[in-house]
């Protein structure tokens, strides 16, 4: 980890088509048991290779295993019903089926940790691995028991703790927490939702991550992002609380957004992954771009404490591009590295 600007992706990276229908959320799996076990095993593999292809510096599973950054943590979970679902407006942006709540929620083994063993396995490099946080986890379903935000809020901490303690123990060496609601909800976020952060990571030795960003390039998000106005400044609420938080890395987006990086000054001294990779367009970022979003970020970030990451997970865009774009990541942060060394 002694590498000064070592790159990272936000999260998922495309599926083989042999696997899933490709460019597309919540995408229906190709195979079924015990060929799926294969081969979620071998996309996993192959999206490792192309990590270490195009030079990242700390991995992951791409999230190849899993069918949706929130609702494949939440299946393996007691208490809540698939079958019975509800239309809830999601992030406060659009409408979505989701699953019901019908009672106390409970983990009854680790969703993830045979995956991280296997990831661990494969590569001696740094591994990140990815977790749903707990407020975007329930603004994903429809609450028929607790009936408190809150209060389910702190039943998946807790639950979250325990497999991220066991994911640790797996030998995963960064645990991010995935919370675009942090954008959205910021009255919740100061009031309980930082707090229930630092619940889920309670006990790790290992380092942990916020994810904080605008979403994926769906049209929803984009839409959404076109009300914005020409400041993108929903860090500001956040960032005070978080600076003072136990969270060791704060992850963003900054390519191709209206975030002013002046906003970084309010988390100095964290570690940050800065967004300098747009996944809400197909244009390959050239390594100059990257370069001079990471040049802007050290105006407010110390050298030791930047992490060139992409703005989000790439999952739902084509392969060629996806990996075109992890290519002009490290050809963009090695640029700033000689730069810094110079």
């Amino acid at each position: 980890m002694k590498k000064l600007l070592p790159t990272s992706t936000a999260g998922s990276l495309p599926k083989p088509s042999w696997l899933a229908e490709p460019e597309t959320l919540w995408s229906p799996w190709k195979l079924q048991e015990p060929a799926l076990t294969e081969g979620k095993q071998d996309a996993l593999r192959v999206s490792l290779q192309d990590q270490l292809h195009t030079g990242i510096d700390i991995v992951s599973d791409g999230e190849q295993t899993r069918q949706h950054f929130v609702t494949t943590f939440i299946e393996h979970l007691n208490g809540v019903d698939f079958e019975q679902r509800k239309t809830v407006k999601i992030r406060d942006r659009y409408d979505a089926s989701v699953p019901t709540v019908v009672g106390a929620v409970s983990r009854q083994k680790p969703v993830f940790v045979e995956d991280a063993k296997f990831l661990r396995q494969q590569t001696k490099q740094p591994i990140k691995w990815a977790l749903p946080g707990p407020m975007t986890m329930i603004d994903t379903l429809y609450d028929d028991h607790y009936q408190s935000r809150e209060q389910l809020a702190w039943e998946f901490a807790k639950i979250l703790n325990q497999e991220a303690k066991d994911l640790e123990a797996a030998g995963v060496d960064i645990i991010q927490f995935d919370e675009p609601s942090f954008n959205v909800f910021f009255d919740e976020v100061n009031d309980w939702g930082i707090a229930c952060l630092e619940r889920a990571i309670e006990g790790l030795t290992c380092q942990t991550v916020v994810h904080i960003c605008y979403g994926y390039g769906i049209k929803a998000n984009t839409d959404w992002k076109k009300t914005l106005g020409t400041e993108w400044r929903q860090y500001e609420e956040v960032f005070p609380k978080l600076q003072q938080s136990n969270i060791d890395i704060i992850s963003l987006e900054c390519h191709n957004s209206h975030v002013p990086l002046e906003l970084l000054e309010l988390i100095r001294g964290k570690k940050v992954m800065v967004g300098a990779i747009d996944v809400a367009s197909n244009t390959i970022e050239t390594p100059e771009e990257v370069a001079d979003t990471l040049r802007k970020a050290l105006h407010f970030v110390d050298a030791e404490n930047l992490y060139p990451c992409t703005n989000c997970g790439m999952g739902p865009l084509p392969r060629e591009i996806a990996t075109a774009k992890l290519h002009a990541l490290t050809a963009g942060a090695a640029i700033v590295r000689k730069e810094l060394s110079a």
